[in-house]
């Protein structure tokens, strides 16, 4: 059975620190090595889990029910369980930080849409840390949440970011809502909603609203010696990282600079820029919690049916225009912030 997972590094962070000669960086090299040759067939069938059942239902059953393993540095899951529901603080700083997230992501889905957990059902959150050696990734695997701990030159434990956690998890969401394949376009929504959802829970915890919100993805997880200040940027897509070893950060925000490409699943992590920015144009134009007011316009164009698997960004944003007019009425404020938004990146709805 081939297996694919997908990383929060993408694929051209890896390539590119894969190519390094430099001695100093010779264990981020390795590691980057590692990761790539992991990106295609190792962990869980992504395409097998999404042919897992659609739920859209939204009525809340069951509890929150976490459990963290620990694979000790080796690439075996799940590892042995350290921290499960209730369990008071182990002391170590990624079981901990782990176990905090995926309650932080369960409770935005929960308290403020109605979610029973990623699935819908009740799923009990999984995750592994202390994944492999110097691994240099998280990533979900269909069922489970998994982290490594970095390579230390480049990046560092991969739990040391709510916005990674929250991220990953997602693609659970995603996985069990709408079955967007993982390429082209679709697969830039699949990225960029896990990215958007990502960034609302790091708000919500933080009490943030959207103008005082960094809009970033996987702040934390460079080490100093990186000139850059995370992954990803909502706010302003191209900008997250601009670092000797790094390069710059590739992402466009408009469809002006589209980038055609074949690597990455047809550009998946970089394309997703521009449905990225779409959705932080609508949040500041709004105002206030983003996760109340657009954030649940986004949810509620997921949850509609209306998605193909093959969903391009004009499909989407005509979803999330619906959406809209359907909670707060046509011609409303909000209604008129989402299509300006688009509008405003190129995407015609």
């Amino acid at each position: 059975m081939r297996r694919v997972h997908c990383g929060i590094v993408p694929p051209h962070l890896l390539t590119r620190l894969a190519a390094l000669q430099d001695p100093r960086l010779s264990v981020a090299a390795r590691a980057a090595r590692h990761a790539l040759l992991e990106l295609d067939p190792l962990v869980h069938e992504r395409s097998e889990a999404l042919r897992a059942p659609v739920r859209r239902g939204s009525a809340v059953v069951g509890t929150l029910r976490r459990r963290i393993h620990d694979a000790g540095g080796r690439e075996e899951l799940p590892g042995n369980l350290v921290r499960a529901e209730g369990a008071p603080l182990t002391g170590d700083a990624a079981t901990d930080e782990a176990y905090d997230g995926l309650g932080s992501t369960y409770r935005l889905f929960s308290e403020e849409y109605g979610r029973s957990s990623i699935d819908g059902a009740g799923k009990p959150l999984d995750a592994t840390v202390h994944y492999g050696s110097n691994y240099d990734n998280a990533f979900w695997d269909g069922e489970r949440m998994v982290f490594g701990d970095g390579d230390g030159e480049i990046f560092g434990r991969f739990t040391a970011s709510l916005t990674v956690i929250s991220h990953e998890l997602t693609h659970g969401f995603t996985q069990y809502s709408t079955n967007l394949q993982y390429q082209g376009q679709s697969g830039a929504l699949n990225e960029s909603l896990s990215d958007v959802f990502g960034v609302l829970v790091e708000q919500r915890e933080l009490g943030q609203d959207a103008g005082a919100a960094s809009w970033l993805v996987g702040a934390g997880i460079f080490t100093p010696a990186v000139e850059g200040q995370a992954l990803r940027s909502l706010k302003a897509p191209g900008t997250a990282y601009d670092d000797d070893v790094l390069g710059k950060d590739p992402q466009p925000a408009t469809m002006a600079d589209f980038v055609d490409t074949t690597s990455d699943n047809g550009g998946v992590h970089i394309n997703s820029g521009i449905p990225n920015h779409a959705f932080y144009l609508a949040a500041v134009a709004l105002g206030g919690k983003a996760w109340k007011g657009v954030g649940r316009i986004w949810y509620e164009a997921v949850l509609s049916g209306s998605l193909p698997a093959d969903c391009d960004f004009p499909t989407f944003a005509r979803a999330t225009n619906d959406a809209a007019g359907e909670r707060y009425g046509a011609g409303s404020r909000e209604a008129e912030a989402v299509a300006e938004a688009w509008s405003k990146v190129g995407v015609p709805a």
